[in-house]
Order: structure tokens, then C-alpha cells, then sequence
């Protein structure tokens, strides 16, 4: 019984993301009704925490800071396919579609995630450390990422507009992707100790890591559970877009509406490791969705557009140009001294506020 025990995974974990599926197929048989998007909403959160759950006990099996990867590029690779078949869906409409929801997400991880953090954090042990190095390397290639791919496109001159020509989008997806792998070796081969607690240490190593058998079964659940995350999301996805055009709200809000549901797992997972004074597993988590998202999501876009012909706006317009700089120095200044406090967060906190504030009401 010992062992059974130890191998199966709590009830709810399962139970939450098989409910998921069922809403999903009531809803391929009977259509959206506004009894489904209840139940899905619902269904939506409880499944985010299971998916949180399989995917700490994978990445405890693992180690760090090998572990922090799994939940960052599993979601970014169901983020990457949900963009893409709204694309797919609707060429015209959405054709700015991957570069709201990608500067969505790099807002709301750098200024909302991290920001919540680090206020938890503070709040709650008074001043957290973390390894500057690791910090640092993120923000470079951060940095490199989102300016060739979010803003470079507002000044080159082949083509007209915030868009990049054949040849400049396949040079912009291959070098995020060069610049994506070489980060992930760095972080875990080359430099690893760069991306583990201060000191060295193991921040986990009071709780012995789970055996082979239950990381294998979380790892499947967590892509089930991920899977139907994006399905519920998609479910939900239309009301959204109802209600902003009802509320004359702009399009771009739906941009920041599919980041913040698809980043849900990530977001509670990096605030359970800071409110458990763990905040170099915040971090890992935090800045590594913000490139796996950017990193991944650019290249997969690109071949959609070039493969079906559809239009791709890459660019920003001059206000999220302005607010993506001010995240962007406020992050290197509050990730420079490898300490952090409340001060910190509030400060990110507030330019995401006002991030959220400028796109309702422009």
C-alpha cells in the first residue's frame, strides 16, 4: 500500500484534468453554450493547479535547474499551437495575434509574475537572494529577442509597415532560435551553478526526489493537463472576444487574455517557490517562459506565414515600444544587485498595471 501510494498521484490531480476533457467533448457534441463556458472556466482553474502540481514533481525528480524547463517549454509549445490554429482559423483578423500574446506574455511575466514574486517573497522572508550570473545571461538574451522581434520590424525598408519581409522573418525565427539553445546549454550544462540556489545548494534537498515511476506518470498527466488547458482556453476564447467588442475594448486585449490563461501554471508554480523563499526557482521559471515564449513562438509563426502565404504584423506600436523599455530597465536595475524586496516588486507591479490600464484604455 506503501508503494501504491507513492506512485499514484493524488486524486484531484487526475481528476481535475479528466473532468477538463469532459467539458471539452460536451462541448464538441452539444456546442458553446453558456453552461459550458461556466463549467470550463471552472474546470480551467482547478486543472491549471494539476498541472502545477505534475509538473513540480517532475521537475523535483530532475533537479534544477533542468526542471524549471519542463513547465516553461511545455506550455510555450501549447501556447505556440494554440496561436497558431487561431491563426490558421482566421489569417486577416488575427494577423497581430502572436505579437500581442507575446508581448503579453513578456509583460506579464517580467512586470506581473516576477513582480508578485518578489512582493510575496519580501512580504514574507524580508529580502530574497538569488545567482546574479543566471539573472543576468536571462535579461541578455531577453533583451536581444525582443527588440529584433518586436521592434527591429518597425524600422527595416524591404517591406512596408511593422512587418518583416520572407527573407528577414526566416533570419528573425532562426536566430531566436540559436539564441534559445545556446541559453538552455548554458544554463544547463555549461554554467549550471549560475541557475542554482546561492551557495550552491539544493533548495529542495530536505524532500527526497519522487522515483522514476511517479515523475513518468506526472509527466504524461501534466501534458494531458496542459492539452487541456489550451482546449478550455479556446472554449473560452470566444466569449472573450464577444465581450471586448462589446465593451469596445481593443483587440489586443485578447492578446493578454490568451497569455494569462495559458501562463497560469507557470505564474502559481513561480509564486509557490517565492512564497517558500525558493526565488531562484522563481526566477528560472519566470524568465525562462518569457524566452521559451518569445524563442519558440516567433520561428513556429514564421513557418505558418511563409508556408500558407497569411500576413504576420511583428511590430510594436510606439506606447508598448516605450512601456517594453521600461520593463526591460527596470528589470536589468532590479536583477543587477542579486537581492531583491518589496520595493522591487511593487515597482514591476506598477508597470504592469499600467500595462493592463494603456490597453483598455488607450
Amino acid at each position: 500500500m506503501e508503494t501504491k501510494s507513492l506512485l499514484m498521484p493524488p486524486w484531484w490531480s487526475w481528476a481535475w484534468p479528466a473532468a477538463a476533457w469532459i467539458v471539452l467533448a460536451i462541448a464538441a457534441a452539444l456546442g458553446i453554450t453558456t453552461w459550458v463556458m461556466t463549467a470550463a472556466g471552472v474546470v480551467l482553474i482547478a486543472t491549471v493547479f494539476s498541472a502545477v502540481y505534475h509538473a513540480e514533481v517532475v521537475a523535483h525528480r530532475v533537479g534544477e535547474p533542468l526542471g524549471t524547463l519542463v513547465l516553461a517549454v511545455a506550455v510555450t509549445v501549447i501556447e505556440v499551437a494554440l496561436i497558431v490554429s487561431v491563426m490558421i482559423a482566421q489569417p486577416v483578423e488575427k494577423a497581430g495575434l502572436a505579437r500581442d500574446t507575446v508581448f503579453a506574455a513578456v509583460m506579464l511575466v517580467c512586470n506581473g509574475i516576477v513582480g508578485l514574486c518578489l512582493l510575496v517573497g519580501g512580504a514574507r522572508h524580508h529580502e530574497q537572494g538569488f545567482q546574479l550570473q543566471g539573472a543576468s545571461a536571462a535579461m541578455a538574451v531577453l533583451t536581444a529577442l525582443t527588440t529584433l522581434s518586436l521592434i527591429v520590424p518597425n524600422y527595416t525598408l524591404t517591406t512596408p509597415g511593422p512587418v518583416f519581409s520572407q527573407s528577414q522573418l526566416i533570419f528573425a525565427g532562426a536566430v531566436s532560435l540559436v539564441l534559445y539553445a545556446c541559453f538552455v546549454f548554458i544554463q544547463t550544462v555549461r554554467h549550471r551553478d549560475y541557475f542554482l540556489p546561492p551557495g550552491g545548494g539544493d533548495e529542495e534537498k530536505h524532500a527526497p526526489p519522487p522515483p522514476t515511476a511517479t515523475a513518468l506518470i506526472s509527466a504524461v498527466l501534466l501534458i494531458v493537463a496542459l492539452v487541456a488547458v489550451v482546449g478550455l482556453s479556446k472554449v473560452l476564447t470566444p466569449a472573450v472576444e464577444h465581450a471586448v467588442a462589446e465593451l469596445g475594448i481593443p483587440k489586443a486585449v485578447v492578446g493578454i487574455v490568451i497569455a494569462a490563461l495559458v501562463l497560469l501554471p507557470e505564474g502559481t508554480a513561480a509564486l509557490h517557490a517565492a512564497a517558500a523563499n525558493r526565488l531562484q526557482t522563481s526566477l528560472n521559471l519566470a524568465l525562462g517562459s518569457a524566452l521559451a515564449s518569445i524563442a519558440l513562438t516567433i520561428p513556429a509563426v514564421a513557418v505558418v506565414s511563409i508556408a500558407l502565404g497569411q500576413p504576420l504584423t511583428l511590430g510594436l506600436d510606439e506606447k508598448s515600444q516605450i512601456l517594453l523599455a521600461l520593463t526591460l530597465v527596470v528589470g536589468v536595475i532590479t536583477l543587477g544587485t542579486g537581492r531583491t524586496t518589496v520595493l522591487q516588486g511593487m515597482v514591476h507591479l506598477v508597470i504592469f498595471a499600467a500595462f493592463l490600464f494603456l490597453n483598455v484604455i488607450p
